[in-house]
């Protein structure tokens, strides 16, 4: 399960578009992909280096029209009539399965890439002291590329939401948690973005095992308790 990443600059976004899109026609817009606007979005956009929860707006990469990749702002998570809370995350085995469910239209027709410096995963067992409360929580682990890059993580999207999509942990993630966002290399995101239904139906078996995929996982450190120096207020 994933229920919080770290939000990148739009300058990281803009990259992975361009590098998404390098095998296919130079866009001659010099300000292409265009900054969502401010307003596409029910809610507020998490700033660069925050990290983002379900019902935060955030930049997500899409296939636009003429095949050509655009960044729309959409809301993190689906509401649904049966929990209050919405619904964040897509198991991959059950939208490609029989049975996709509310699944089925956004991984038909609206998958997308979210860019993040990292994500969060609680400890399965692992606990620590909450530094606000005092009381015991889950030690929250934090995963990033192996190799110094921003994390490509696969979406479904539909209605100006999305969820992040996930698969069985890899063994960099297993020791810590029983799912992981579906992380894809460039080439996997490109093929994500592209791939008719077909191919998909096909294929994205090979996309569920992430073994190869390299990250490095660091348990979250409370932060540092505000110290206030001796003094006088006269």
């Amino acid at each position: 399960m994933c229920r919080r990443f770290t939000v990148v600059t739009w300058d990281e976004v803009a990259e992975v578009v361009r590098e998404l899109q390098a095998d296919s026609p130079v866009n001659a817009q010099p300000d292409w992909p265009a900054r969502p606007m401010a307003g596409e979005a029910a809610t507020a956009q998490v700033e660069p280096g925050e990290d983002a929860f379900p019902g935060a707006g955030v930049d997500v990469i899409v296939r636009g029209p003429e095949s050509q990749l655009a960044v729309e702002r959409l809301t993190w998570g689906f509401p649904v009539e049966w929990q209050q809370r919405p619904v964040y995350n897509t198991r991959l085995e059950t939208a490609m399965g029989p049975n996709p469910g509310m699944w089925e239209q956004p991984i038909a027709q609206g998958r997308g890439i979210v860019v993040t410096g990292g994500f969060f995963e609680a400890h399965a067992t692992q606990t620590t002291r909450s530094p606000k409360t005092g009381r015991r929580i889950k030690q929250q682990y934090r995963f990033e590329s192996g190799e110094d890059s921003p994390l490509l993580l696969a979406t479904v999207c539909g209605q100006g939401r999305f969820s992040v999509v996930t698969t069985r942990p890899n063994a960099n993630v297993a020791p810590v948690h029983n799912r992981m966002p579906l992380a894809l290399t460039l080439a996997e995101a490109r093929w994500w973005l592209r791939a008719p239904w077909p191919s998909l139906v096909a294929n994205w078996q090979k996309l569920a095992n992430r073994e190869r995929l390299a990250l490095t996982a660091a348990p979250e450190q409370p932060p540092a308790p505000v110290t206030f120096g001796q003094g006088t207020l006269f």
